[in-house]
């Protein structure tokens, strides 16, 4: 069983006012975006997200058709390491895909490849071009790599690549997910312009 976490916690201070997971990408919240493209990949969908954000969130994902679990931050604003290891610990698959909710253009070919990468070890994340390392595309062994975020959290560690360092993982280049899918898997939406630009894609 493989597990799909969607982090929709953060408070997209560049986004501006409103939610930018629930971000109308023609007709469509960006998170139900996200959500369907992982559904062909995964068994269960876990999303973290802030208490206030609940309600709305489980609406966007109304008939879904795989389970479906929110994991509340424990405590609001801690950061994405905090959002990881809570949705982690509430998913019930051996692996978990980590997806940001505004890489709307996750591409379920490059998902299946990194669960394909991780299997025997504690994580696969893609390494880009520009040597940046994708943590909120990857796949993870849920218990381990939570279990590393909580120790890292305790010690005052916020590097989002502190956790790795507990960890057997291995890093997978831009050239081995381009080889089976596309690359745009990875971009993220930051702005309302990126997020109308990207709408007119789903058109």
């Amino acid at each position: 069983m493989h597990s799909a976490v969607v982090l929709a916690g953060g408070r997209s201070t560049r986004y501006g006012d409103g939610d930018k997971a629930l971000a109308d990408l023609a007709g469509v919240p960006m998170l139900r975006r996200v959500a369907d493209r992982l559904a062909g990949a995964t068994d269960e969908l876990v999303v973290n997200c802030r208490r206030d954000q609940r309600d709305a969130h489980v609406d966007a994902l109304d008939g879904y058709p795989d389970p479906v679990r929110v994991a509340e931050d424990p405590e609001p604003d801690e950061g994405p390491m905090a959002g990881i290891a809570a949705g982690l610990r509430a998913a019930d698959g051996e692996y978990a895909v980590v997806v940001a909710c505004d890489m709307p253009f996750v591409d379920p070919d490059v998902v299946e490849f990194l669960f394909e990468r991780a299997d025997g070890h504690d994580a696969a994340v893609p390494e880009l071009d520009d040597g940046w390392y994708q943590t909120t595309q990857a796949v993870y062994r849920a218990d381990a790599m939570a279990a590393a975020c909580e120790r890292a959290l305790e010690r005052g560690d916020r590097k989002i690549l502190a956790p790795l360092d507990d960890l057997d993982w291995v890093a997978v280049p831009e050239s081995a997910v381009a080889a089976v899918g596309d690359v745009e898997t990875f971009e993220n939406l930051n702005t309302r312009e990126a997020v109308a630009d990207a709408a007119e894609r789903f058109r």
